[in-house]
């Protein structure tokens, strides 16, 4: 039976036709970019026109003396609106004056060197290939020829005006700095305000930061008290005084204190005070071991034998904390005997520079 098509039955064949490509013909493309070279080097305005050369000149060296007169102009802003205690406007006028003319010198230096180099300085394109490290003595002479080429290019030994404007905004940048930095140093001279506190003779010691009293009687056995002299709450430099006054005050057993001959008169009934001033950098020492009677500084560790004339035990601190002479008045409240035999605080004392 034929189909619809006139075939006859059983004669559908499937046929493929081989591939044309002969073998041996498959290619690898390769990834490589091909270098493109540097494209067309295009002149500067500068390099076409000696006069626009000479107009960049002037103008690199205007913003350098620009940026001297801003450093001038924050020394002078200093010292013409001080900062008054309790006015909130002579501390804006002095913020906002200080802070433009130190940055017009900093802008100054910072445009005047880029405006340098895109207008004046070479602008040819290179190509530098990888080398070595290692130096030899003939990379060490090319040296000498590097920074002569460098000195060519960018016309630093030539442009004799912008080359001496550059060197006078580096030197007076860092004028305002100084100026405001040294300022910070107390105006007086420092031995007295360094080495006296408001520990004197008679000074009742009180509780941190209340001001409260403290009797003998309130100083138990293992208990440690804050304490600040009596008087410092009214003080106006308050921070600055309770800086050097602060003292720790424990009491242990009279049985457990080593005592020196010229010391033992300088405590009262195993109660001792020492600064809290850390001898190592200034931290304050407030833990304190009841079984040791050790007492930890937080910042570097430094432990202090308080059985022992606060000797250190361990940790950076040189010497031991400054020791309180303490007694009580006739109410039984504790009081300092006098102030501080020896400075408190930091270890630069014992270079002797206050003696």
């Amino acid at each position: 039976m034929a189909d619809d098509h006139g075939g006859h039955p059983g004669t559908a064949v499937e046929t493929t036709v081989p591939s044309s490509v002969s073998a041996g013909t498959a290619v690898v493309q390769s990834e490589e970019i091909p270098n493109p070279g540097f494209p067309p080097h295009r002149l500067r305005v500068t390099d076409l026109d000696p006069k626009k050369d000479a107009l960049a000149a002037r103008r690199v060296t205007g913003l350098f003396f620009l940026s001297i007169i801003g450093s001038v102009l924050a020394v002078a802003a200093y010292v013409a609106f001080p900062i008054e205690e309790g006015n909130m406007s002579s501390v804006r006028i002095s913020t906002l004056t200080l802070g433009l003319s130190i940055a017009l010198g900093l802008l100054g230096i910072g445009v005047g060197a880029v405006h340098w180099a895109k207008a004046l300085m070479s602008d040819a394109e290179i190509v530098e290939m990888r080398h070595g490290t290692r130096g030899t003595p003939e990379t060490r002479a090319k040296a000498v020829d590097v920074f002569t080429l460098g000195n060519k290019e960018s016309g630093f030994g030539r442009r004799t005006m912008i080359r001496n404007s550059l060197l006078g905004a580096l030197a007076l940048t860092p004028i305002p700095a100084v100026v405001l930095f040294r300022d910070l140093a107390p105006a007086a001279e420092p031995n007295g305000l360094l080495r006296h506190t408001l520990w004197d003779e008679g000074v009742r010691l009180t509780r941190d930061p209340d001001g409260t009293p403290i009797k003998a009687s309130d100083v138990v056995y293992g208990s440690a008290f804050h304490v600040i002299p009596d008087g410092i709450l009214d003080e106006e430099d308050l921070l600055e005084q309770k800086a050097k006054a602060a003292v720790l005050v424990m009491r242990l057993r009279p049985a457990d204190l080593i005592e020196e001959e010229d010391k033992k008169d300088w405590s009262y009934d195993g109660i001792v005070a020492y600064s809290k001033i850390c001898t190592h950098v200034g931290c304050p020492v407030a833990l304190y071991e009841q079984q040791t009677h050790h007492l930890l500084c937080p910042c570097h560790q430094s432990q202090f034998d308080v059985s022992n004339h606060a000797a250190v035990i361990f940790g950076p601190a040189s010497r031991p904390l400054p020791q309180l002479p303490i007694a009580i008045d006739s109410e039984g409240y504790l009081i300092a005997q006098s102030d501080f035999k020896e400075p408190v605080g930091p270890s630069f004392w014992d270079r002797g520079v206050f003696n």
